[in-house]
């Protein structure tokens, strides 16, 4: 493949872009329609500058193609022209079994073939899928079969959504790049499973949301795909007060509590592909109220109750290859103090795990050397007022994210704000607010992290 030199030139009188190849490419190239098309109009250069950046590995022009991107676009670039440098790009001739959409013979993009245009969609924010999928049959046959999150998942393209559901608010959708929010259609469930105390769980591109109808436990899930709720499988055995995590399409939930409040140590593994429960051994202790994360490739539960009075302050540690649990003494030395207070806290960027102390309003880190946290910054809410609840964690992509409300003049609102642990120049107490949500409420229901 020929690579491309140019520079970008932007003419500020005329608020066009010209690219100037130093060698030209023959007509029937597709080189030269991209450079063409870029210099008949603006808008085909925003349109096709994913193309580019997938045509040429230049890191330069990467470079100097996102920076020229950032300049049009006001809004944050979804495509990150690093990961493209750092990921070696292959040519796939066929789109793969998983695809079984049949289309004409119409191309999905004029002029690529299909594998090369499955990469370009797949560097598109999928906050603009249901846009792609109006533009055509093609488009919608493919974003309606869900395949082109699996091809993104192939490429390592990961975007962080969060799903929220608060005191006034039912569950939305936000998009921390484009600080979107969108509206879920609503859950068609009864009254008892809506007024009931709920808990949630993304993995893959569901969100599962469990909770009490008036028949027992339920389970409902949200298709990102297909936009709809639908009922989940039970688990082989149902309950509530778990701890949970998800990576990738499986997720683990342990411990909890049955219909008879019996508290349990058992876990159960959820695929998202086959949706199918699968029973895992169980753990060491039983608990409840307990949190569950996935940490260099395996799953730990933390802190929650082995009984209606005795808190825990062991973790445990289960190595999915060996399908064994392993006892860690004194990883979570707060516990649960008291029934009233909620599970811990927790959540891990890059492998690294962060702890929202209830009592003292600050984030620890842990250190997995020496068993032990330390202080790295002030929380920007009180997590104290409630013990903990009414107030949301957690890891979005490599930053921590902390979703809390508060009463001002505009009545209750909801305020989003984000701090990246690995920037060294972020390090101060200052938190970024994403987003303010106005009449929400005052208290975060539910939270749920989908990475796909």
């Amino acid at each position: 493949m020929m690579f491309l030199t140019h520079s970008i030139e932007k003419n500020r009188d005329k608020g066009m872009l010209t690219a100037k190849p130093e060698s030209m490419c023959g007509k029937g190239d597709l080189h030269h329609q991209i450079c063409m098309s870029m210099e008949q109009d603006c808008c085909s250069f925003h349109k096709c500058i994913i193309e580019f950046m997938l045509i040429a590995k230049n890191v330069n022009l990467l470079k100097e193609m996102k920076k020229c991107l950032s300049e049009i676009d006001p809004v944050r670039s979804c495509v990150d022209g690093t990961q493209l440098t750092n990921k070696k790009m292959t040519v796939k001739r066929q789109p793969g079994s998983l695809y079984n959409v049949r289309r004409s013979n119409d191309c999905l993009i004029p002029g690529l073939h299909d594998d090369i245009a499955l990469d370009v969609l797949a560097f598109a924010c999928r906050s603009d899928y249901s846009s792609l999928a109006c533009l055509n049959k093609s488009f919608n046959l493919l974003v309606g079969s869900g395949y082109l999150y699996k091809w993104r998942r192939r490429l390592g393209i990961v975007e962080h959504w969060v799903y929220l559901a608060c005191s006034l608010m039912p569950w939305e959708a936000f998009d921390p790049t484009r600080l979107r929010w969108m509206r879920l259609p609503r859950m068609p469930c009864d009254d008892c499973f809506s007024y009931a105390d709920k808990e949630s769980l993304a993995v893959g591109t569901q969100l599962l949301v469990f909770g009490r109808e008036l028949t027992g436990f339920a389970i409902w899930m949200y298709s990102l795909v297909r936009r709809d709720w639908t009922r989940c499988p039970l688990m082989n055995l149902p309950r509530c007060l778990f701890g949970s995590g998800s990576s990738g399409e499986i997720a683990i939930v342990a411990g909890g509590s049955d219909k008879n409040g019996r508290v349990l140590k058992c876990a159960e593994m959820y695929n998202s592909e086959l949706g199918r429960w699968e029973t895992l051994p169980d753990m060491n202790l039983p608990r409840k109220m307990c949190s569950g994360f996935f940490m260099d490739g395996n799953f730990y539960v933390i802190g929650g109750m082995s009984s209606h009075t005795d808190s825990l302050t062991c973790g445990e540690e289960y190595n999915l290859e060996t399908r064994t649990w392993r006892r860690i003494q004194n990883m979570f030395p707060g516990g649960n103090r008291a029934t009233h207070q909620s599970p811990p806290l927790v959540a891990v960027v890059n492998n690294q795990l962060y702890a929202a102390d209830q009592s003292t309003n600050e984030v620890k880190k842990y250190n997995k050397l020496n068993n032990t946290w330390n202080v790295v910054k002030p929380l920007p809410v009180r997590a104290d007022s409630y013990n903990g609840w009414g107030l949301a964690f957690k890891a979005c992509g490599d930053k921590l994210l902390v979703i809390g409300g508060h009463r001002g003049q505009q009545g209750e609102v909801i305020v989003l704000r984000s701090w990246c642990p690995e920037d060294r120049n972020n390090g101060g107490p200052e938190w970024e607010a994403l987003s303010v949500r106005e009449r929400a409420g005052a208290f975060v229901y539910n939270c749920a992290i989908m990475g796909c």
